[in-house]
């Protein structure tokens, strides 16, 4: 379902409505095992990000909240979302997308935890560091500009930028695991707020 329904947005959004520009386009890892992530104010970001690095498919963590709806559930399965408990995450929350990356596969995660601007008091949570450090693979950052209601998609115009790949296996053996998760959160936050800068100072007049 997800190769067919991307296909199709991708033939509407991108080829006939032109509605999205892909910047940093180089630094897209050539291995398909790695960790994309994006700011987050709106469900465009989802479609946007998927768009972005097609025709390699993005699995998603969505919250389990969205996966109540049986029929709703079925479809975002099959859209390769899969639920995570946000409130209570343990150690399950982390096996199926290390598993994906293992697969070689790569994970979408929004790592401010829900739709909201990152800002200075809005840290990123830990959640992508540690499954891209527990899956040996490198985090892709990104950061987005654009409409945010659905018609957007087609009748507006959005950007998305990539940074460049964060490395999560090149760090001193000598560091402690918590000041491995913390250096690269850092790293993280760091690199989406100055793609988020680029973007709107470039495109948004914030």
């Amino acid at each position: 379902m997800y190769k067919v329904i991307s296909s199709i947005l991708y033939f509407i959004i991108v080829k006939v409505s032109k509605s999205l520009t892909v910047h940093g386009k180089e630094n897209i890892p050539q291995l398909n095992k790695y960790v994309a992530t994006c700011t987050h104010e709106s469900y465009n970001e989802v479609i946007m990000l998927g768009m972005s690095i097609f025709p390699t498919p993005i699995h998603y963590m969505a919250k389990k909240e969205l996966f109540k709806n049986k029929f709703f559930g079925k479809f975002l399965l099959s859209l390769n979302a899969f639920p995570v408990d946000r409130e209570n995450p343990g150690p399950s929350t982390l096996k199926r997308p290390i598993k994906l990356l293992k697969e070689n596969k790569t994970v979408g995660i929004f790592p401010t935890g829900q739709r909201k601007q990152l800002t200075e008091d809005a840290p990123l949570k830990r959640g992508a560091v540690t499954i891209a450090m527990m899956g040996g693979a490198p985090i892709l950052p990104a950061a987005y500009v654009g409409p945010k209601n659905i018609l957007g998609l087609i009748t507006g115009h959005a950007h998305i930028k990539f940074g460049e790949p964060i490395e999560t296996k090149d760090l001193p053996k000598s560091m402690k695991r918590n000041e491995k998760l913390e250096y690269l959160t850092k790293q993280l936050e760091n690199s989406t707020r100055q793609l988020q800068l680029e973007l709107n100072e470039a495109f948004n007049n914030k």
